[in-house]
């Protein structure tokens, strides 16, 4: 009896321990089986979308309007489908268009060099020289096509920049460096820059136009806080009557210009003189306006 005692008494443990075990399997087998039912379900959810489906497709894509929904749902889903196709030609589209603004680009840079290589730099300049002296006299070298005289702040004495039809012009022009002009001789360089040309039509229409020219300077480097009577007050004190005045500003640049057109040419003149004084905080550069201030033009009003 004590021996039949002992093997019930080894045999509760090891039917306790059958049990645990039998317990954990079912509670693994449970977690794998909740585990593959969820990645099943993804799956069953990824297999239904529709890789064709309108939303899958870039904005840039545009379905072409003689293909109806038949065909549209037969297109092949591959590594290439059609709206990768699409993505391709729009990347090879803008390639071209870039190519072609890159072009534009080298034709607009070759044609700025020409223009620098044709234009000389001419400085110390008499205050007194006028544009029309000046290309005169540089015109014995060739066809001058532009001529523009500036204001230089730091002297009293001016600058410009002549421009030729032909490089051959601007290389004659450079042997009349060290001339008399005025009272100056003028130093003549191969210039750096181009002209920038003025709006054509802003240019000066007829004759009476041309001598408005003559009495009109154009300035520069104006202080923003500096309104259009304090303009007026200062060339009126310094150098004659302003017969008319155009300030103009936005909200891109930091100072603002002015058209300031005299009653007499030689009060012009001396206002050349006034480029490098500061009026408000900024100093300003005064040259010859190569166009004349047009009164504003008055829209009639509806009734």
């Amino acid at each position: 009896m004590a021996a039949v005692a002992d093997k019930s008494g080894e045999a509760a443990p090891v039917a306790a321990a059958a049990n645990e075990k039998k317990n954990n399997l079912v509670v693994e087998t449970a977690k794998s089986e909740s585990k593959e039912f969820n990645v099943q379900n993804l799956v069953d959810m990824f297999t239904k979308l529709n890789p064709l489906a309108k939303e899958f497709f870039p904005s840039s894509y545009h379905q072409n309007q003689t293909k109806n929904d038949s065909k549209f749902n037969q297109v092949p889903v591959d590594n290439k489908s059609a709206g990768n196709e699409n993505y391709s030609n729009r990347r090879r589209r803008n390639n071209f268009n870039q190519g072609r603004r890159r072009l534009n680009g080298k034709a607009f840079r070759a044609q700025r060099d020409d223009s620098i290589r044709q234009t000389v730099y001419v400085s110390d300049i008499d205050q007194n020289v006028t544009e029309e002296q000046l290309a005169g006299l540089f015109s014995n070298c060739g066809q001058v096509v532009d001529c523009r005289v500036c204001g230089d702040p730091h002297s009293v004495l001016r600058f410009a920049f002549v421009e030729f039809a032909d490089e051959e012009g601007a290389r004659a022009a450079l042997n009349l460096n060290g001339i008399m002009l005025g009272f100056y001789p003028v130093r003549v360089l191969p210039s750096k820059t181009a002209i920038l040309p003025v709006n054509p039509t802003f240019l000066p229409r007829s004759e009476d136009e041309r001598e408005v020219c003559t009495r009109t300077v154009y300035c520069t480097n104006i202080d923003k806080k500096v309104s259009q009577a304090d303009v007026k007050n200062f060339f009126e004190s310094t150098c004659g009557e302003v017969t008319r005045l155009r300030l103009l500003g936005d909200n891109v640049h930091s100072t603002r210009i002015a058209f300031v057109e005299f009653a007499m040419a030689e009060s012009a003149i001396i206002a050349l003189n006034c480029s490098g004084m500061v009026l408000g905080t900024q100093p300003m550069r005064v040259s010859p306006s190569k166009t004349p201030v047009r009164p504003r033009v008055t829209r009639p009003t509806s009734l």
